[in-house]
């Protein structure tokens, strides 16, 4: 049986990544970064790892909005992670923004994906063609 690839833009993209091995995440084109309710990563797959130039072994364990990526502890981004957990609600936005640690700017939309429930809260980056 052939999966097909999960796009990121799919609808009830969360619950389905909630259900992923790592070597589904690593066959992704996009970069995924799950974390748990304390934000510490628990999830890096490879086309992100790649594309930050951050191994997994640097980014899983680590608190997300501090340690892997402050460029988004703000309002835009963290704080939308912790008003849905504070509402128990769903959280699915999709938002342009540019990346700015250790890289030249780089312009990326923004996933953001959270479930009251579910195993991770995820944000999904997808790089801008050039």
């Amino acid at each position: 049986m052939t999966v097909t690839p999960l796009a990121f833009d799919a609808p009830d993209l969360a619950a389905r990544l909630d259900q992923c091995t790592p070597e589904q995440f690593d066959a992704l084109e996009f970069g995924v970064i799950g974390f748990g309710a304390d934000t510490s990563v628990t999830v890096y797959n490879a086309f992100e790892s790649q594309a930050a130039g951050l191994s997994p072994q640097r980014v899983l364990g680590q608190p997300l909005f501090t340690n892997v990526a402050p460029c988004m502890n703000n309002f835009m981004v963290a704080q939308r992670f912790e008003d849905a957990q504070e509402d128990n609600s769903v959280l699915d936005d999709t938002i342009d923004y540019v990346l700015t640690l250790r890289m030249r700017p780089v312009k990326v939309a923004l996933r953001l994906l959270s479930n009251p429930g579910g195993s991770h809260r995820y944000v999904l980056v997808q790089r801008q063609p050039r």
